[in-house]
């Protein structure tokens, strides 16, 4: 048992994967969606006040007169993309997780509106010409590696029209300014986030060049099960960005702070950058 959790506190290679499945665990997937849900919580999705707040901005930037048909990658539980189908436009939504999808069916069956949701990998989507506005919320895309990074956005490209619109954001330095890496543990009592009974678990913080940083969850259970749990990050800066969004065909760019068009500022932890085709 030692040895291996020793195996697991070693650094680990860059982008070496979880253990386990994380985004569609029976048990982590249900405090996932209830951290979606929390309406004051901002964990699993923005707090819902800026939710709104953005889909009044898209709404504004691109109109549904002109914008009909939206693909929302990483969708969640359904949380933008029923408010904009609410606003007229044609949404699909693809989701890794399937509790996140039959949440969000059912509240779409529910309210009588028409969403198409697809429990999917969006690494794997294969669209052609199809959509108007795509967007990708929340800081997922530089939780990919660089060569998912580029799959991706050669995927999001093809999907759109020409003159289509790509949303979406990223972490800037300022978000990792004065962290350090760091180990620590805890021992949780009964069910948790991370096991439905008691189980210990040893985070780790590890920053590696090129501005990429890993949050490890080493996870023991009472049967000492041990599962680890990876999720990477990549922070960017304004040309950092721009090059990569450049390398997959886009030509133009605009950014900003936030998904809710705040003005672009140097100090802020986020950015916003809307790319067209």
């Amino acid at each position: 048992m030692l040895n291996k959790i020793f195996e697991y506190l070693k650094r680990p290679k860059l982008y070496e994967e979880s253990s386990a499945k994380f985004w569609d665990d029976e048990h982590i997937s249900k405090g996932m969606i209830k951290a979606h849900l929390n309406p004051n919580l901002e964990a699993a999705s923005r707090r819902h006040d800026f939710i709104d707040s953005s889909v009044d901005w898209i709404n504004k930037i691109a109109p549904c007169g002109s914008y009909k048909k939206i693909l929302d990658l990483g969708c969640g539980p359904g949380l933008y993309t029923q408010r904009l189908a609410e606003r007229g436009y044609l949404v699909t939504g693809i989701d890794f997780s399937r509790r996140s999808i039959e949440y969000a069916k059912q509240k779409a069956e529910e309210k009588h509106i028409d969403i198409e949701y697809i429990c999917k990998n969006y690494l794997e989507i294969d669209y052609e010409d199809e959509f108007h506005l795509v967007t990708l919320i929340y800081c997922d895309f530089a939780a990919l590696s660089h060569k998912q990074r580029e799959i991706l956005l050669d995927k999001i490209y093809h999907a759109m029209k020409k003159g289509a619109k790509f949303i979406f954001d990223v972490f800037t330095p300022k978000n990792y300014e004065g962290k350090t890496e760091s180990n620590t543990w805890h021992l949780n009592d009964g069910s948790g986030f991370w096991k439905d009974d008691t189980y210990l678990c040893i985070e780790s913080y590890y920053i590696y060049e090129n501005k990429i940083m890993l949050n490890q969850y080493v996870v023991i259970d009472k049967q000492e099960n041990v599962e680890v749990y990876r999720i990477w990050n990549h922070c960017y800066t304004k040309d950092t960005i721009i090059y990569e969004l450049k390398k997959a065909g886009f030509e133009k760019f605009e950014i900003y702070s936030d998904v809710s068009g705040k003005l672009y500022d140097e100090e802020s932890k986020t950015m916003c950058i809307i790319a067209e085709k």
